[in-house]
């Protein structure tokens, strides 16, 4: 003991203050070229036999009195120290990448390219087709009001679709509802525009089914709108049959079908002739030879005059159908499920279309 109390009396402890300060001064100045320059650096200052550790090791003999005033000065050697040689390495990190094409702000390579959604594919294709035609594309709201769905497209108040089977309604505004048919574009574009009008309405609308393979809550549509003067069954008819053979191929057949809808007047449903059999006969349209794709018919008056134009001087058609049943047809996925699991497997499929 009194030999320790002996050395801590005799230490010198300016000398070692101004080697610190020194330090400083040294650690200050330094410079490198590359990452092995750095890393001498580092192991010269703060490795287990650097200068730092000599220096902590010598404090034990700095004098009670001034071992706050050495302690701070080695401290801030310390940080110093470690803040320059960071510095130092970034700067030589930077520097070695400078020259190559790099943007840093990427995710780490290698990036896997994503594909567009058979859905997102399917609607393109038909809105592509349909402008080729002289037709616009027309957007709406999906939470819409009963006017827009129901009223606006003459559906009486009592009609089944307005039952909380086939609709969603929102609890707090029993007339604010999700739309269940892209009618309600059609509609809004006929409450603000005067003749002619040519708009394909494509979007996702809700129903409340169960969901299967061959029915979902949610699906989505692409409903067609045209409304001039002297428009017939006959312009429909045509366009109709342009829109799938531009679809499914130049010998694609389409017959129409008597049907009702409570917007159209005559109503039809279209078929189209198979296109994995050409017609013969399949599991696809169960040995028929066709497959119901669309329902069309002629605007109903009673639409026209509810939106504000008039019945007597123009006539029109629309049509719609389902994005999902297309996209069936085209690449025969056979349940509908698939479309929105989001099953990197089943995307991974459309990969190149």
């Amino acid at each position: 003991m009194r030999i320790i109390l002996y050395l801590c009396e005799d230490f010198d402890t300016t000398t070692m203050i101004e080697k610190i300060q020194k330090l400083i001064e040294e650690v200050g100045a330094l410079q490198a070229k590359n990452a092995d320059e750095v890393e001498a650096l580092r192991i010269k200052y703060l490795s287990k036999k650097g200068e730092l550790n000599a220096l902590m090791a010598d404090f034990r003999l700095v004098p009670a009195d001034m071992k706050k005033e050495v302690g701070m000065r080695i401290n801030e050697l310390k940080t110093l120290a470690l803040d320059k040689i960071n510095s130092l390495r970034e700067a030589v990190q930077v520097a070695e990448t400078a020259g190559d094409d790099v943007d840093l702000t990427r995710t780490p390579y290698p990036v896997r390219l994503g594909t567009r959604h058979p859905l997102t594919l399917v609607r393109n294709e038909i809105v592509d087709i349909f402008s080729r035609l002289g037709f616009t594309l027309a957007e709406g709201p999906e939470v819409e009001d009963d006017w827009h769905v129901y009223s606006s497209m003459n559906f009486a108040d009592d009609h089944p679709a307005r039952d909380m089977q086939d609709t969603f309604f929102v609890e707090a505004h029993p007339d604010i509802i999700l739309r269940s048919h892209t009618s309600s574009v059609q509609a809004r574009v006929m409450e603000r525009q005067q003749p002619p009008i040519r708009v394909i309405c494509p979007g996702r609308v809700y129903r409340n089914e169960a969901i299967s393979a061959r029915a979902h809550c949610f699906f989505h549509q692409v409903e067609g709108l045209y409304i001039d003067k002297n428009v017939s069954f006959a312009d429909l008819k045509q366009v109709l049959l342009l829109f799938a053979q531009e679809m499914f191929g130049s010998d694609t057949k389409i017959r129409l079908r008597p049907s009702y809808f409570p917007f159209t007047e005559p109503s039809a449903e279209m078929d189209v002739s198979c296109t994995i059999c050409g017609g013969k006969g399949c599991s696809m349209c169960k040995g028929a030879g066709w497959l119901e794709i669309l329902g069309c018919g002629m605007v109903d008056p009673a639409v026209l005059e509810a939106n504000g134009i008039d019945s007597t001087q123009y006539t029109g058609y629309a049509f719609g159908m389902g994005i999902e049943r297309i996209a069936n047809l085209k690449y025969q996925v056979k349940d509908l499920r698939l479309f929105s699991e989001n099953d990197v497997r089943f995307l991974d499929e459309f990969e190149s279309a």
